[in-house]
């Protein structure tokens, strides 16, 4: 057992118990808290980003279910619609959701007309940064946008 704490920087919750999408003919595997932490055991993982894939769409469920779970090191990266009311957007960072993240690689989110105008507002209503899933060709053609925003992650 190693002496080191690790935060993982970006997993997945693929938990059957909730609803997934098929995308681009790609559904994943059940990877569930439990196996999470079965897999993580002997790395000195103390806390992580769970991230929402394409597959779950604007479910909230699963993510909150498995931060509940997970424990206080966890946070949530989300996709939300980009009408969701703000009050909504400070309950889930109430819960601990940090990001919304905007897949411009497979779909599932919010799209790319929305970006400038929500990543703003879910920063100015609950301090959360955006985080894109895009092909690295296609940031010279948003560096205008990106640049403008509060604060990203790619």
């Amino acid at each position: 057992m190693t002496n080191r704490h690790f935060f993982d920087a970006h997993f997945h919750v693929i938990d059957h118990r909730f609803p997934l999408f098929e995308n681009d003919g790609f559904l994943p595997e059940e990877f569930t808290v439990e196996q999470y932490r079965e897999r993580v055991a002997a790395l000195g993982v103390v806390g992580g980003a769970v991230v929402s894939g394409s597959f779950q769409r604007f479910d909230q469920g699963f993510l909150l279910d498995a931060l509940s779970r997970l424990g206080p090191g966890f946070v949530g990266v989300t996709q939300i619609p980009y009408d969701l009311p703000d009050e909504a957007i400070a309950a889930l960072a109430g819960r601990g959701v940090r990001a919304v993240r905007f897949n411009l690689r497979r779909g599932g989110s919010a799209a790319l007309a929305h970006l400038g105008t929500l990543a703003r507002r879910v920063h100015d209503v609950a301090g959360m940064h955006t985080e894109l899933y895009v092909d690295s060709r296609d940031l010279p053609d948003l560096a205008g946008t990106l640049a403008s925003l509060p604060a990203v992650s790619i």
